[in-house]
């Protein structure tokens, strides 16, 4: 008897453990939420790239090039920025 107390107690247990997980989940975010997100996380790593090669590129032409593109992943990330909901 002692036993299937036990058993019973193990599995409320568990069935708490899982209802605590679950409410304290982050709500289920939109598809479009996701790709937004996915999107600014791939500019900020092309940003950090493009610092890194900024730093070591000499030539002023290539430099150029590097300014040009960083301006334009940093108009990207504002404008994905200005539309957080």
């Amino acid at each position: 008897m002692a036993r299937g107390w036990e058993s019973k107690a193990v599995a409320d247990q568990i069935e708490e453990s899982s209802d605590r997980r679950k409410s304290t989940r982050a709500p289920a975010r939109s598809i479009e939420d996701r790709e937004r997100q996915e999107r600014l996380t791939s500019l900020q790593l092309s940003k950090s790239r493009l610092l890194e090669q900024l730093e070591r590129a000499t030539h002023p032409i290539h430099r150029e090039g590097l300014l040009k593109g960083l301006r334009a992943i940093e108009l990207e990330i504002d404008q994905l920025m200005s539309e957080k909901p």
